[in-house]
């Protein structure tokens, strides 16, 4: 216990209150093979200064003002000044967790206001107040659609972030939940291999439109195989942003809709922190996991906000929580709550607009490049695939050089010889134009 500030005598105390004479003698149900058998090799503690120095000298290593066109489920939005200098007020930093009501009132209303604004994004009745991130935002809604139906067959379509699935498989191995991977046909997931997979079994299936690929799929299609099956749920996970442009999924009559939420206000930070949305209709109220905050009237006629309707690990026991979400990202929903204020719809729609009207006029001028051309022949969003000439890695490392990220190899996801690139409504036509000429010249060379 070298990390904590008690001294030897105290450790001794402790020890002897719970009935051991030393530390190790509380780890002898642990298996010998997960017990470190040596200290860890750490450097000297720095100090502060030493500490703000070396940190600076790490971060100086990262490249910032790259052109980039990187992707697959973050993405590079433009945030308003006032989303940063709201969240980082010190009442907001210094939050009180929910749990007591009566001294964490503003924690709760924006809360409750990101609730309500994502319940108006995506059609839906409900929200809950936030997940870890998208990825395992689908993997509760998995597990919540088999609460739901107490059916074990979750089919999944292949063009699924394959990060998603990743998480997917951690969460539901050794519980019985049946996964089915739907292949993919031409971008889009294989409706006839769809349909030949539901039955009296299937407990849900689960879409994500745009798609891994960028690609749209048909989701009044799938809906209709889907709940050709008695309790099947619809699972569809969304870009928000999207959401201004395509169908609402209450339209196409999704059960459950979630996604990643850092394109609303949340900056790409070389990676995280994220946030995941999930939310459902009605009949779904009491299997929704994590938190969710409701409005009521205190002992004094006043609005009021607490926690309510959970049923969650901290109040019931463990094996029959909907969720054993200990927590949730609330300054990244609080970001995305004031983005969205802000933005309203009409500024949302806009970046949706400006977002699709770029990346078609990117991927139309690269596709007049000899030996590029689109992967598919499928409407796409604001991301899009390009088959390349050359290997996307020789592609990427050639242009890196010119601070150019150019997009993503999907090679390492089982797509050979394609470039995976994404366009939001901060790119000009100048550096969509540098990405072209860099692509000209690097397959000339």
């Amino acid at each position: 216990m070298p990390f904590i500030s008690n001294t030897d005598e105290q450790r001794q105390q402790m020890l002897k209150e719970i009935g051991v004479e030393k530390f190790s003698d509380l780890l002898v149900h642990i298996p010998s093979k997960f017990i470190q058998k040596h200290h860890i090799d750490m450097d000297e503690p720095l100090s502060e200064l030493e500490l703000s120095r070396k940190v600076a000298k790490l971060a100086s290593k990262n490249i910032a003002d790259a052109n980039s066109f990187l992707g697959g489920g973050i993405y590079d939005h433009f945030i308003p000044a006032a989303v940063d200098h709201i969240i980082l007020k010190p009442e907001f930093h210094t939050a009180y967790t929910p749990y007591q009501a009566e001294v964490s009132q503003g924690t709760l209303q924006y809360i409750y206001e990101y609730q309500t604004l994502i319940c108006e994004l995506t059609g839906m009745d409900i929200s809950n107040a936030g997940m870890y991130d998208g990825a395992t935002a689908s993997a509760e809604a998995i597990l919540m659609a088999v609460r739901k139906t107490k059916k074990n067959k979750a089919i999944i379509a292949g063009t699924l972030n394959p990060k998603y699935l990743a998480v997917i498989k951690a969460y539901t191995e050794g519980i019985g939940v049946k996964l089915e991977i739907i292949d993919n046909k031409d971008g889009v997931v294989d409706l006839e291999a769809l349909k030949a997979t539901v039955d009296n079994d299937t407990a849900c299936v689960l879409v994500q439109t745009p798609n891994f690929l960028g690609n749209l799929e048909d989701m009044f299609a799938i809906e209709e195989i889907t709940h050709s099956s008695k309790k099947a749920l619809l699972i569809v996970a969304v870009d928000p942003i999207s959401l201004q442009l395509l169908n609402s999924p209450k339209e196409y009559k999704a059960d459950i809709v979630l996604g990643e939420g850092q394109a609303l206000g949340n900056a790409m930070n070389f990676g995280g922190p994220l946030f995941g949305f999930l939310a459902t209709t009605s009949k779904l109220t009491r299997s929704i996991p994590g938190r969710i905050v409701g409005a009521t009237l205190d002992a004094d006629g006043n609005r009021a906000y607490t926690l309510t309707l959970q049923a969650r690990e901290q109040h019931i026991r463990r094996a029959k929580a909907t969720s054993n979400i200990c927590s949730n990202d609330a300054l990244c929903g609080l970001a995305a709550t004031v983005y969205m204020s802000l933005m309203g719809k009409d500024g949302l729609h806009q970046v949706a607009e400006y977002s699709a009207t770029k990346a078609h006029y990117l991927a139309e001028e690269i596709s007049k490049i000899d030996g590029f051309e689109l992967a598919f022949e499928q409407p796409f969003f604001k991301e899009f695939a390009i088959k390349t000439p050359v290997s996307p890695a020789e592609i990427i490392n050639k242009l890196e050089a010119k601070k150019i990220f150019p997009g993503i190899d999907l090679a390492r996801f089982g797509h050979e010889n394609l470039l995976l690139i994404a366009v939001t409504e901060k790119k000009s036509k100048e550096e969509m134009d540098e990405l072209v000429s860099a692509l000209m010249e690097v397959t000339n060379d």
